[in-house]
């Protein structure tokens, strides 16, 4: 049963102790609330102000699960947090581990520095959860897909245009990458989970990938560099570093460009440009 007082009263002390910068936004001049507004928050979270509003008012609908996992990132609860804010909707809290979407604060605190830099975070099926704006303009909103495909080892092997994203002369070895990793978290994670679901659906519908994966190659890894075709700026030539949250499986990718060369100058320009759709 949902607890209307309780998740009020904890909705606004979080929101409260939170403060803008502590969420990527700016602070401006003439703030006088304490913490981060309602309708700030709200953005956050991907609601209504009204909606987010009845809720600190003990009013509305009893929000679903997956209201309640957004309001819990968009406030970047622990995990902790996130499984009382679960309890007090009246709903059990989320399986933690590798099938957990939901990013740590931490993790969180750090990508909404990024504001420079094309960046994403994804899971360890290759599912890109957050994006900046400069890491959509560089291969399209990767947040948009659904079901398997929103795996980039899935759609690598099955939509031409995921590859169209990165050099001809990258594809053979990032294929030998995909499946690689594809059967390092199929054996890592067993029989009937998620990785090892995905690696069998591959085999049903990519033959290339049927042909690597009998291969058994495992320990593969990416180069540091990358190289990426934008479909009006061309080759940029980056390097990806990344950061590994080991509780949540989660990693974040950073894209840099030397100063001074071509490619730092399109990184600049990435921004006029804006987020082009991946098929562009």
């Amino acid at each position: 049963m949902i607890d209307r007082a309780g998740l009020a009263e904890f909705l606004r002390r979080r929101r409260e102790a939170l403060q803008p910068e502590d969420v990527g936004l700016p602070r401006g001049q003439r703030r006088r609330t304490n913490g981060l507004r309602r309708e700030e928050v709200a953005a956050l979270c991907h609601l209504s102000t009204d909606y987010y509003s009845r809720l600190e008012r003990e009013r509305g609908p009893h929000p679903s699960e997956r209201l309640i996992a957004s309001i819990a990132q968009g406030l970047h609860l622990s995990l902790d947090e996130r499984d009382h804010l679960f309890r007090l909707a009246g709903h059990n809290a989320p399986i933690r581990g590798s099938v957990s979407e939901h990013i740590s604060p931490g993790l969180l605190r750090i990508f909404d520095r990024l504001t420079d830099s094309p960046a994403e975070i994804v899971t360890e099926l290759g599912e890109t959860l957050r994006q900046t704006p400069l890491g959509a303009a560089l291969t399209g909103d990767l947040t948009r897909y659904s079901g398997p495909a929103r795996s980039i080892a899935y759609r690598w092997f099955t939509d031409p245009a995921t590859r169209a994203l990165y050099h001809p002369d990258d594809h053979q070895h990032m294929s030998r990458v995909f499946a690689s990793g594809a059967r390092r978290m199929a054996t890592l994670r067993g029989p009937g989970s998620r990785a090892a679901r995905l690696a069998d659906l591959l085999l049903s519908e990519s033959k290339e990938f049927a042909a690597l994966w009998a291969d058994h190659e495992i320990g593969l890894a990416f180069d540091e560099g990358k190289r990426f075709i934008h479909p009006e700026l061309g080759l940029l030539e980056l390097a990806c570093q990344h950061l590994v949250d080991p509780a949540q499986s989660h990693i974040l990718l950073v894209y840099t460009a030397v100063p001074g060369t071509e490619s730092y100058g399109k990184l600049q320009l990435l921004s006029v440009i804006g987020a082009q759709p991946a098929s562009s």
